[in-house]
């Protein structure tokens, strides 16, 4: 390996990244909890450096580096910047209900940026082995999030159910992996790809392997019937981290997905897409239904991730650019509304009491007029409803998937949406038909009501022009599957 094949300027972005949380992980040790807003404020640097980095090294052309074990293309820059603005709105809303917790701390902000530095590593890998450090970087950071409150018994359950079932679910992707480079000889994607189609792989061991793989793949996107793990998560970790898990991850667990199904696995499309539809329908079906049963708000947005992820199952189905790039518009607008959705949770949380009971939002509006209205967006965006984001989302998956001939599909996925706006038009009539029985006032800093605020009005705003973000990342998904490296 030489230093011209390193090409390390294509992962400036991961390479300040791990700098950076490396130096505020020992920094960290040296400030106060009084002064703890100076970590803070360095890691939201940090990510600003990291996102400008990403966006100066961005060329319409896909690039290897290492050796090709790395790969920078637009989709993956794309993906990144979804990641970064993710975990950025994290720490944003999650600053006052930390501090409020006893958890403001430097595991906080080191974690969540190991967690990004896998997520990227993960959209940027070109080779099996550094997709699964990827994962694996981003998941065990993931984990010690989730048990971050351990005072809170409910957090501690949930971070080992959480383990215990990724552990499981790692276990299966890379035993599929395995069997892959037992019928290829390669872990190279690409090296996969021209074995598949030139008929030099074994074919029988690589439908083994991607069995395992779409199993795996369907516990990170928390499809059915690998969800399990989903509402008891979203409910027993605290709230902050729950908006982690529900956003940058999805975008990161999406482009992995598209590495392996889509650039890899290319020659098996007709084996995979059969297993996607399978899982697909049963996500939005399941996830639409048990939801609508649901007390909890953190457990029901859950179950409304699993049916989310049914959505962005029927894009990639597709198997084209066409669909890929439908799919990733639609986690773009998923990590926008659950970014609100967690937002406005914590902004009726205060010390000693967790907003997380669908009852806790009665009459908010009479309370807060502007944020009851933020809510109306949010839930009415993932609801579907016309001239917001989420319908032009739902929408462009619909187009692929009809334009595929799946009809039928189509229709299923219409009922399965109708099925669900039951239960965000439910928050709506508590918010604005039932009477108030908190009055408090809404404590949140002025900084995390502002971005939160522009983070709904772009829900609307989206909706109002969702063709200028389509189409930059249908160019962006284009422009990566055109000018592979090979």
């Amino acid at each position: 390996m030489t230093w011209t094949s390193l090409n390390a300027w294509v992962a400036a972005p991961e390479i300040f990244l791990l700098c950076a949380t490396c130096a505020i992980l020992l920094l960290d040790i040296f400030i106060s909890d009084a002064k703890r807003h100076i970590t803070y404020i360095i890691t939201l640097v940090t990510l600003g450096v990291t996102a400008a980095l990403v966006l100066s090294g961005h060329e319409p052309h896909a690039r290897l580096a290492f050796s090709g074990l790395f790969l920078a293309d637009p989709m993956a820059d794309f993906a990144k910047l979804a990641m970064i603005v993710g975990v950025a709105l994290v720490l944003i809303y999650g600053r006052s209900y930390a501090i409020a917790r006893g958890l403001f701390r430097g595991e906080l902000f080191t974690l969540s940026l190991f967690s990004l530095l896998g997520m990227m590593v993960m959209a940027s890998a070109s080779n099996f082995l550094a997709l699964y450090v990827g994962l694996e970087l981003m998941s065990l950071s993931v984990y010690a999030l989730v048990a971050l409150n351990r005072d809170s018994t409910a957090s501690t359950e949930a971070a080992m159910k959480y383990f215990i079932l990724g552990a499981l679910a790692s276990g299966m992707l890379l035993y599929g992996i395995s069997m892959l480079y037992g019928s290829t000889g390669s872990l190279d994607i690409f090296e996969v790809s021209k074995s598949i189609q030139s008929g030099q792989a074994n074919n029988l061991l690589a439908v083994f392997g991607i069995v395992f793989i779409v199993t795996g793949l369907g516990f990170k996107f928390g499809a059915v019937p690998f969800h399990m793990w989903v509402p008891d998560v979203y409910q027993g970790a605290p709230t902050p981290i729950t908006q982690l898990i529900s956003t940058a991850p999805k975008a990161a667990v999406f482009v992995f997905a598209l590495r392996i199904l889509a650039q890899a696995l290319e020659g098996f499309a007709p084996d995979w897409r059969g297993m996607l539809m399978v899982l697909a329908v049963l996500s939005m079906g399941l996830g639409n239904i048990t939801a609508i049963s649901q007390t909890n708000i953190k457990r029901m947005l859950g179950y409304s991730t699993i049916s989310h992820m049914g959505f962005v199952l029927l894009g990639i189905l597709v198997a084209s650019p066409i669909g890929y790039s439908a799919a990733l518009f639609y986690v773009v607008a998923y990590i926008l509304m659950s970014a609100a959705a967690f937002g406005l949770i914590m902004l009726l949380s205060r010390q000693g009491f967790e907003a997380d009971q669908i009852e806790d939002l009665k009459g908010l509006n009479q309370r807060s007029p502007w944020f009851a209205a933020m809510m109306l967006f949010t839930m009415f965006s993932m609801a579907g409803i016309p001239i917001f984001v989420g319908f032009f989302a739902k929408l462009a998956i619909l187009k692929a998937v009809v334009n595929l001939g799946f009809v039928g599909l189509a229709i299923v996925a219409v009922v399965f949406s109708l099925i669900g706006a039951f239960y965000y038009l439910r928050i709506v009539k508590v918010m604005y038909f039932d009477d108030a029985t908190d009055k408090s006032p809404l404590l949140a800093g002025a900084d995390a009501k502002f971005v939160l605020s522009i983070n709904c009005l772009l829900l609307l705003v989206l909706g109002f022009m969702p063709d200028r973000l389509m189409n930059l990342l249908s160019d962006a998904v284009s422009q990566s599957f055109t000018s592979l490296p090979f």
